[in-house]
């Protein structure tokens, strides 16, 4: 009788812990969207549920989470004379419930991506249409103060079309939180600036401010190796991903691949990249008329890039997408036609399958996971 109540308290212990996961979906709002969702997820089936949302929210598009886990963050990304917004809110795992605490300026127009340090004392945002940037202090009740610093970008790129100014993408803090990392479409640079968190204004351009990126290219987002010796930039105007060398803030170029077969013929349009935990395959979404993820796998001692394949999101618009902690599956938010679809991932080959588990959800962005 004790082995058997021991082993069901066994099983309860892994059923529990294999539901260990909320996830947090931003969204465009245009579309019949509230905002924010937040689903409960099964890190062994890769099965979500539905237990809350923001009832209004314009245009939550991307999330940070803070390392504590009781405040998200979420970029408005909206286009009006005053500029951006970034929204805090409370978290609640109770009831797993968001609760609405301030908004501040980010600054400039349509803010796009946002990141939040380790200490959860600084929230960096980008901004798309105003090509610039912020670091906004975090106060001690989660609530997000003023911006401290905003750094306006100048200059352009070769495409009159869509590089006629800056197009600040992305922030990224490097693993160690000493640089902070911005591609920019719109000139085809990557910045790079120190990120000093006791400062008043935290960000300086290093001593190699930027990595140039191949004209016309348009620099998107990017991820670090997890040994933090590479960094690795999608291309969203070539369909392309660079590698370059990294330490203490400066890069030097390593290689350039495409995301595509050789034989494509139509735009490319990459959005996200992302590597997987054990460094050994990197994952890049395509846009446009290809609707996948791209596969490679990578060598550990050059960080060069080799393509194993291509695997349909099964939707249009792949935006963020995401590996779940576990490694075991690879969630992909196909914003066009408002689904969210779940692929297990093999961690031996690094190939996609689809699960059949998938999420409706309007015009879904970014896709977020916090630890029960």
């Amino acid at each position: 009788m004790k082995w058997s109540l021991f082993i069901m308290a066994c099983l309860f212990s892994v059923l529990v812990s294999a539901q260990d996961y909320f996830l947090f979906v931003g969204t465009y709002t245009s579309g019949g969207s509230k905002g924010i969702y937040v689903y409960h997820y099964n890190s062994k089936t890769g099965k979500a549920d539905w237990v809350s949302n923001t009832d209004s929210s314009a245009n939550p598009s991307f999330l940070t989470i803070a390392p504590n886990g009781r405040f998200v963050y979420a970029v408005n990304e909206v286009s009006r004379k005053q500029a951006g917004l970034i929204s805090a809110y409370a978290f609640d795992p109770t009831t797993a419930k968001l609760k609405f605490i301030n908004q501040t300026s980010s600054g400039s127009e349509n803010p796009c991506h946002i990141s939040i340090s380790k200490n959860g004392k600084w929230v960096l945002a980008a901004n798309y249409s105003g090509g610039s940037l912020a670091a906004m202090p975090v106060n001690a009740d989660g609530s997000i103060a003023a911006f401290a610093q905003h750094i306006v970008h100048t200059g352009k790129g070769t495409n009159p079309a869509r590089q006629d100014m800056p197009h600040v993408h992305s922030v990224f803090l490097s693993p160690d939180e000493k640089y902070l990392l911005t591609p920019d479409l719109g000139t085809d640079k990557v910045n790079i600036y120190q990120f000093n968190q006791t400062a008043q204004q935290p960000l300086s351009p290093a001593k190699q401010p930027f990595i140039a990126i191949e004209p016309g290219s348009g620099p998107r987002h990017l991820d670090f190796s997890p040994s933090g010796k590479y960094v690795y930039v999608t291309e969203e105007m070539s369909g392309m991903v660079s590698v370059h060398r990294y330490q203490n803030g400066t890069a030097q170029f390593v290689q350039r691949i495409a995301t595509h077969p050789a034989d494509y013929q139509g735009q490319p349009g990459n959005a996200d990249i992302h590597i997987s935990a054990d460094g050994k395959f990197l994952y890049a979404s395509n846009r446009g008329k290809e609707n996948n993820i791209a596969i490679f796998s990578v060598d550990a001692n050059t960080g060069k890039l080799t393509a194993l394949g291509y695997e349909s999101t099964r939707g249009e618009g792949p935006r963020n997408f995401t590996i779940d902690p576990s490694g075991n599956f690879l969630l992909v938010a196909n914003q066009l036609t408002s689904n969210v679809e779940i692929f297990h991932r093999d961690a031996k080959t690094g190939l996609l399958k689809h699960t059949g588990n998938s999420l409706q959800i309007p015009n879904p962005v970014c896709l977020k996971f916090l630890k029960k």
